[in-house]
C-alpha cells in the first residue's frame, strides 16, 4: 500500500475516534454539572475537560471565563481548535475522500453524511437544545462508521491501518481521562483511605467517569460492589475485556500491527509489545504504589512514541 494512502486511512479513524471522545468527555461533564456543586467545583469540571486535551491555554486565548457555555462551543463548534468535534469530523471527511477509491460505498456514504448532517444539526440549533442528544448522536454515527468499516471493507492492510489508528487514540484518550479524573477526584485517596472507605458524596462523579467511556455497566458485572476508585483503576487500565481499557486497545494495536508489518517497523512492534506485556502482567496495587499519575504519563509518552514510530515506518512518503 502507498504510504499517502495509508496515512489517509490512518488519520481517518484517529479523527473518527477523537470526535466520539470529545463527545463522551463532553457528556459526562454536562451531565455532572446538573449535580449540586458550587461555582468553583463546576469551573473545576470544565476546566478538566480542556486539561484533558491540553487546550487550556488556546481557549484562554479566546475567553476569559471557563464555564459549560463557553467550553462545550469550543469543543464543538469552533473551527481554530483542532479537536473540536467539527474539526475532527471534518478532517476525517477530507482524509476519507483523499481515499475515495479505497473505500467501501458504504463507508465513504457514513462518513459524509456524517459531516454533513453535523453541521446541519449545528446550524438548527439542536446542540443547543438538548446537548446529551447531540453528543450520543456523535458517538452513535462513530460507532456506525467502525461497524460499517469492518462490515464492508476488505480485511486487508487498509483496515488494518484504521484499526491501529482507532486503538490508539482511544489509548491515549483513555488515559487522559484517567490521569486528569483522577487527580480532581481522588486527590490523596490511594495514600489516606482505605480502600473500602470512599465516600458515597463521590459516588455520582465515578459513575460519571464510567459511563463517560460505557463502563458502568461492566464495572457491575465484574466487581458487584460499590463503586472504588481502585478498582475504576484496574478496569479502565488492566482488563482486556473492557473494550476501552489501556490493556484492551494495546492488544489490537498489537494484533494489527503485526499483520502490517515489514522489514522497517521490528522496533516499533518490539515497543508496542514491550507496552502490551507490562499490562498483561501487571498489578493494579503495584501501579498505585509507584503513583498513578507517573504511571498513565509515561504511558502517553510511550503511545505517542509508538505512534511517531508508525508513522515513520509506514505513513511518511519516501523522499
Amino acid at each position: 500500500m502507498l504510504s499517502r494512502t495509508a496515512d489517509h486511512l490512518f488519520w481517518m479513524s484517529r479523527y473518527m475516534e477523537r470526535a466520539e471522545n470529545t463527545a463522551r468527555m463532553l457528556d459526562v461533564s454536562y451531565q455532572t454539572g446538573l449535580l449540586p456543586q458550587t461555582a468553583a467545583q463546576a469551573e473545576q469540571g470544565w476546566a478538566g475537560v480542556l486539561g484533558i486535551s491540553e487546550l487550556t491555554g488556546r481557549f484562554r486565548k479566546q475567553h476569559d471565563r471557563i464555564d459549560a457555555r463557553n467550553v462545550m462551543s469550543f469543543m464543538v463548534r469552533d473551527a481554530t481548535n483542532p479537536t473540536a468535534i467539527a474539526s475532527c469530523l471534518a478532517a476525517a471527511r477530507e482524509n476519507a475522500r483523499a481515499v475515495r477509491g479505497t473505500l467501501t460505498t458504504e463507508l465513504w456514504e457514513t462518513t459524509n453524511q456524517t459531516y454533513l448532517e453535523f453541521n446541519r444539526m449545528l446550524a438548527d440549533g439542536e446542540f443547543e437544545r438538548d446537548p446529551s442528544a447531540f453528543f450520543e448522536w456523535v458517538k452513535f454515527r462513530s460507532h456506525l462508521s467502525r461497524g460499517v468499516a469492518v462490515g464492508t471493507m476488505l480485511q486487508d492492510e487498509a483496515l488494518h491501518f484504521m484499526r491501529i489508528a482507532t486503538f490508539l487514540e482511544r489509548a491515549d484518550n483513555t488515559a487522559r481521562l484517567l490521569d486528569v479524573k483522577f487527580h480532581a477526584l481522588a486527590g490523596d485517596y490511594f495514600g489516606t483511605w482505605s480502600s473500602d472507605e470512599a465516600p458515597e458524596v463521590d459516588f455520582y462523579h465515578w459513575s460519571a467517569i464510567l459511563r463517560s467511556v460505557s463502563a458502568f455497566e461492566i464495572y457491575r458485572k465484574v466487581y458487584r460492589n460499590v463503586i472504588r476508585p481502585d478498582k475504576v483503576a484496574e478496569l479502565l487500565i488492566l482488563r482486556p475485556s473492557m473494550p476501552r481499557s489501556l490493556h484492551a486497545c494495546m492488544n489490537s494495536v498489537v494484533e494489527n500491527l503485526t499483520l502490517v508489518a515489514n522489514s522497517n517497523s521490528l522496533e516499533t512492534q518490539r515497543r508496542a509489545g514491550r507496552l502490551r506485556s507490562d499490562l498483561q502482567f501487571g498489578r493494579i496495587d503495584e501501579i498505585l504504589a509507584t503513583g498513578l499519575h507517573a504511571y498513565l504519563t509515561q504511558f502517553l509518552d510511550l503511545v505517542n512514541d509508538i505512534g511517531a514510530g508508525i508513522s515513520r515506518d509506514f505513513l511518511v512518503p519516501a523522499v
